[in-house]
C-alpha cells in the first residue's frame, strides 16, 4: 500500500506493470480490470502494463495493490521447463502516477513509498491453485487512516529485461453464474456437480469454525467408481504422488466471523465436479459453493443454427470449448497445460473468428509469438515459453501459425497492419524452412500419424510424417504468398512462391497419377492434397473419388487423426459429399464426434476413447466443424482469396438430415447472412450483405437454379 496526499481534489492516472498478476485498489476499493492481470507472458520478451484514470479526494489517498505469482513463478510448469525459467522470481511491479489537480497543477510519483506486508493467499500457482487463511486477513489495509508503521519496505527487484507495453487483448472477466446440479457423497466428503464443464473458479460461501480447512478439488472427469480422476491434471502421471496435494485444488482457512465468503484470486479450473472436503454434513448445501465461470470477454461475431439437433449440439459446444479455452489467447486445455500451443491455435483459428471477436486479442498474442521466435527462425510449440521446445522437433503443425493467424485476421477482418507486422516473423521462418533442404528435400523428423489420437481399431493406412509435414509446410508458403501480395510485395511473393512450387511438387511426387492415389493410401494423405491443391483442377475429382474408396474401404469411418480429419470434412462438402462427411462425423458404429452429443458440453482431447484413458474433457480444436457449418453448410463463403472484404461466395449444401440452416457473421462493413429451407421439393435460399458486395452462388453438384426474387434463390435437383 501507498498513502500520498493532495491539496485539492482531482483527477489521478495510475500505470502499473507487473510481472506476475496484480489486483489494483484505489482508497479501499477493487478498481482492477479483471481477473489474472495484466496478461500471461515471459518478462524477458514483453512485461504487461493497465492503466486507470481515478478520481482523487483532497487530504490521504491510498493506492493497494495485491500481488500474485502468475507466470513468473510457475513450478507446476516443469514439463515445459519453467521451474527453470530465466526470468522465475517473485512477483514483482513498477507503478507511476500522475495527478492533475483542479487547479491543473500537475504531480508526478513512482512507486517509491510503498509499505508491503504478507498476504492471507500463503499459496498460489497458476496452474493448480491457492491456499487462502482468512486468519490473516487485515481490515481496512487499503483505506484511509491505517497505521501501515509496522509494515515493511519492498525489496527492489532487478529490472526485466521485457518491453514494457500496453495490454490491448479483451480482460478476463466472469461470463455467468452456475449453481450445482446435483450434490452426493464422496470418499472423503461431498461431490458437487455443476450442469456445465466450464472455466472459472468457485466462490465458497460458509459459516465456519474458526481454523476449519476446507478443500476444493476439482476435474472435468470421474473414476469408474465415481471418485474424481486427477490423473488428467497432470502431464507425468508418474510424478502425481509428488504434486497430489496441490493439483486442482483450493484451500480455504475460516477465520470464524460469520458468513464468510472466499473466490481464489490467482488461479483458474477446467471443471465440472467439486470434490469437497472439510466441512459438515450441515454445511453440505446448495449455497455452499457457486461456480463462477471466466473467459476473456469476446464477444460474438457469427453463428450458425440448424435443424439438425446433433449438428446444433457440435456448434454449442465449439463455442463452450472456444470460451472456456481462451484466456487472453487460445490455451489447450484448463486443466492440465493452459498451455498456449501454436497447433491448437492455427487448427482454431478460422472457427473462432468466425464465432468471436477474437482479433484484438490473438494481434497481442502474436506479438509474443515474434518475440519467441528462435534464432533459427523456428517459434516454440508454446508461447509464452520459458525456451522450451525449440529442439524438440520441427513442430510443422504448430510453425504453421506464424502465417496463418495473419492471413486469416486480413481475410476475415481486412486487417492490413497487422500484416504487415507479421512480414519479418514469416520472412524468418520462410528462410528457416530453406535451412531443412537437404539434396532437394524437406528434412523430415516429426512422426507420422498417432492412431491414440482419434483413429478406429482397424484402420491400416496411416499419413507419413514426411505428408504431413509436407502439407502445412505448403500451406505456410501459400499464405505467405497471399499476405506478401495484398501487401504488395513482389519480391516476398515471388519467395514464398518458389517455396511453396518446390513443396508442392514434393508432395506430388508421392502421388501415383495412374490411380490418382497418394502414397501411404490414407484418407488423410488423400485429403491434404486435395484441400491444399496439390491435385491440378484436372486431376482433382479423380483424386477426390479415391478418398472416398478409402473411406468406404474403412468401412465409413473417420481413418486419419485430427489433422486430416478436420480438413477431409471439407473437402468431402466441396466434392458435394456432405452426407458422407456428416456420416463419419456421427456415426455410433465407430468412433466419432457422437461422442460428444452424447455426453458432453465441451470437446474431449479425443473422440476415441479407450479404458485407461486420461486425457482431458476440454479442448477447442475439434470446432472447426462449426467453420465447417458456417461455410459449407449455410454456406458464407466469406472474402475466400484474403483479397476483397466486400467478396462473398455462397456455397452452400442441403444435407438430408436436414430441413434448414442459418448463419450470419459481423465483417468489418456490416453482416452477412445466409438461410436455406426445404419447402415441398425444392430449396429457398435466401442471402444478404451490405451494399457494394460481390456475391457470387455455387450450387453443390446435383442441384440447379430454378429462380431468383431479390435475395432469395429457388433451388431444385436436377432430374435424370
Amino acid at each position: 500500500r501507498k498513502s500520498i496526499c493532495f491539496e485539492e481534489k482531482g483527477t489521478l492516472t495510475l500505470t502499473v506493470a507487473v510481472c506476475g498478476f496484480y489486483e489494483l485498489y484505489f482508497n479501499g476499493q477493487k478498481i482492477t480490470k479483471g481477473r489474472l492481470a495484466p496478461y500471461i507472458s515471459n518478462p524477458d520478451h514483453i512485461i504487461y502494463a493497465d492503466s486507470y484514470t481515478v478520481e482523487a479526494d483532497k487530504g490521504e489517498n491510498v493506492i493497494g495493490l495485491h500481488l500474485g505469482n502468475g507466470f513468473v513463478n510457475d513450478p507446476a510448469g516443469h514439463p515445459w521447463k519453467f521451474h527453470m525459467a530465466k526470468f522465475r522470481s517473485a512477483p514483482s511491479f513498477s507503478l507511476l502516477g500522475e495527478f492533475i489537480g483542479e487547479s491543473e497543477n500537475k504531480i508526478e510519483f513512482d512507486a517509491e513509498g510503498f509499505r508491503t506486508h504478507p498476504s492471507p493467499i500463503i499459496f498460489d500457482e497458476f496452474r493448480l491453485g491457492e491456499r487462502y487463511d482468512a486468519r490473516l486477513e487485515i481490515d481496512g489495509w487499503c483505506d484511509k487512516d491505517f497505521d501501515d508503521s509496522d509494515w515493511s519496505r519492498p525489496i527492489k527487484a532487478e529490472t526485466p529485461r521485457g518491453d514494457i507495453k500496453y495490454c490491448s487483448a479483451e480482460p478476463i472477466l466472469a461470463e455467468r453464474e452456475l449453481k450445482p446440479s446435483k450434490i452426493r457423497r464422496s470418499k472423503n466428503g461431498w461431490i458437487y456437480e455443476f450442469p456445465e464443464n466450464r472455466s472459472g473458479v468457485c466462490r465458497l460461501c460458509v459459516k465456519g469454525k474458526r481454523g476449519q480447512e476446507i478443500s476444493l478439488r476439482h476435474s472435468d472427469k470421474l473414476k469408474p467408481d465415481g471418485e474424481l480422476e486427477l490423473l488428467m491434471g497432470v502431464w507425468f502421471p508418474e510424478k502425481f504422488e509428488r504434486d497430489e496435494p496441490f493439483v486442482h485444488r483450493d484451500i480455504y482457512t475460516c477465520k470464524g466471523d460469520g458468513v464468510e465468503t472466499y473466490v481464489p484470486t490467482f488461479t483458474y479450473h477446467g471443471f465440472c465436479w467439486v470434490e469437497v472436503t472439510g466441512i459438515t454434513e450441515e454445511q453440505a448445501t446448495d449455497e455452499l459453493l457457486t461456480f463462477i465461470i471466466l473467459n476473456s470477454a469476446l464477444e460474438t461475431s457469427g453463428g450458425f443454427e440448424t435443424d439438425n439437433p446433433e449438428i446444433a449440439h457440435l456448434q454449442y459446444i465449439t463455442r463452450q470449448s472456444d470460451l472456456s479455452n481462451f484466456f487472453y489467447f487460445p490455451t489447450d486445455c484448463p486443466q492440465r497445460e493452459k498451455q498456449g500451443w501454436l497447433s491448437d491455435a492455427g487448427i482454431s483459428s478460422e472457427q473462432m473468428l468466425l464465432n468471436f471477436h477474437t482479433e484484438k486479442s490473438i494481434r497481442e498474442w502474436y506479438k509474443n509469438i515474434a518475440k519467441a521466435q528462435g534464432i533459427k527462425g523456428n517459434p516454440s510449440p508454446i508461447t509464452p515459453t520459458a525456451d522450451w521446445g525449440y529442439n524438440w522437433v520441427p513442430f510443422v503443425v504448430g510453425d504453421s501459425s506464424l502465417a496463418t493467424l495473419p492471413y486469416q485476421l486480413l481475410r476475415y477482418r481486412g486487417d492490413v497492419e497487422f500484416a504487415k507486422e507479421a512480414v519479418p516473423t514469416i520472412l524468418r521462418y520462410l528462410d528457416c524452412i530453406t535451412s531443412r533442404y537437404e539434396n532437394g528435400k524437406l528434412k523430415i523428423t516429426w512422426a507420422p500419424e498417432i492412431p491414440s489420437y482419434g483413429l478406429s481399431d482397424g484402420i491400416e493406412h496411416f499419413c507419413s510424417g514426411e505428408l504431413l509435414d509436407l502439407a502445412e509446410y505448403y500451406s505456410i508458403s501459400i499464405y505467405s504468398e497471399r499476405i506478401f501480395d495484398a501487401l504488395s510485395l513482389p519480391h516476398h511473393k515471388a519467395f514464398a512462391r518458389a517455396i511453396s512450387e518446390d513443396i508442392r511438387n514434393m508432395y506430388r511426387s508421392h502421388i501415383d497419377f495412374e490411380t490418382f492415389t497418394v502414397e501411404t493410401e490414407s484418407q488423410t494423405a488423400q485429403a491434404l492434397a486435395l484441400y491444399h491443391g496439390i491435385f491440378n483442377e484436372d486431376e482433382w475429382q479423380k483424386g477426390f473419388e479415391r478418398l472416398v474408396e478409402f473411406i468406404h474401404r474403412d468401412g465409413d469411418r473417420i481413418g486419419g487423426a485430427t489433422c486430416g480429419l478436420l480438413k477431409m470434412f471439407h473437402v468431402l462438402a466441396m466434392g458435394g459429399e456432405i452426407d458422407l462427411a456428416l456420416k463419419l462425423m456421427l456415426t455410433r458404429d465407430a468412433p466419432s464426434f457422437a461422442i460428444f452429443v452424447d455426453e458432453a458440453n465441451t470437446f474431449w482431447e479425443r473422440y476415441c476413447v479407450k479404458e485407461g484413458d486420461t486425457t482431458t474433457h476440454n479442448h477447442h480444436y475439434y470446432g472447426d466443424v462449426s467453420a465447417l457449418f458456417i461455410k459449407r453448410i449455410a454456406g458464407l463463403d466469406y472474402n475466400p482469396d484474403a483479397n476483397d472484404t466486400r467478396r462473398l461466395d455462397l456455397i452452400p449444401s442441403f444435407p438430408a438430415s436436414m430441413n434448414c440452416a442459418k448463419a450470419y457473421y459481423d465483417t468489418v462493413h456490416g453482416r452477412i447472412e445466409a438461410d436455406w429451407r426445404r419447402v415441398d421439393e425444392r430449396i429457398e435460399y435466401t442471402a444478404s450483405a451490405p451494399d457494394g458486395f460481390e456475391i457470387k452462388l455455387k450450387l453443390p453438384h446435383g442441384y440447379k437454379l430454378e429462380n431468383k426474387n431479390k435475395n432469395t434463390y429457388i433451388i431444385v435437383k436436377n432430374r435424370g
